[in-house]
């Protein structure tokens, strides 16, 4: 079920503050083709609702954890997530789509679509176990982190062994 706040049910005046705590369930994010599990999967959330002369002003804030493999070295990676969002809903948006939030369905705010987005924008493009993590090794796939090695060259790129065969001709 989506955590809705029912606006309605509010009846804010101009310069009025609604703060409530809900439960917001988190879905898993897919990054690279792989899945990050939040932990835990449901948070309880701080929902803000300031209603202004001209709009209403929503803040959303919580903090989870994201698990998940490594892009690097596939061992297990944790990613600490503090979601500080706002959203502005104009009382007459004319169209404007910079005066509407989208997460406003009817009166009813939808938490967990706005908490989905709101992580996802604060997702680096990759999950490491550890900043200088070192990866796998492309030759032989160990583990650089465990075993750090090189492998000697054996002739270069093999991709460039026509034309090493064509400078041994001439």
């Amino acid at each position: 079920m989506t955590a809705l706040l029912n606006l309605r049910t509010l009846r804010l005046r101009s310069g009025e503050q609604y703060r409530t705590r809900e439960e917001v369930t988190l879905a898993p994010f897919e990054l690279g083709g792989q899945v990050y599990a939040p932990d835990p999967a449901t948070v309880e959330a701080d929902v803000v609702v300031t209603q202004a002369m001209t709009g209403t002003v929503f803040e959303l804030g919580f903090s989870t954890r994201f698990h998940g493999p490594c892009f690097r070295c596939l061992e297990d990676a944790s990613l600490g997530v503090d979601v500080r969002a706002r959203e502005y809903q104009a009382t007459k948006p004319d169209g404007d789509e910079q005066l509407m939030t989208p997460y406003l369905h009817e009166d009813r705010l939808d938490l967990e679509e706005w908490a989905r987005d709101a992580i996802a924008d604060l997702l680096p493009e990759q999950i490491l176990c550890r900043e200088d993590c070192a990866g796998l090794c492309p030759e032989c796939g160990l583990d650089l982190n465990l075993t750090p090695h090189e492998h000697e060259a054996e002739g270069g790129d093999p991709r460039w062994g026509a034309l090493a065969n064509l400078k041994r001709q001439l």
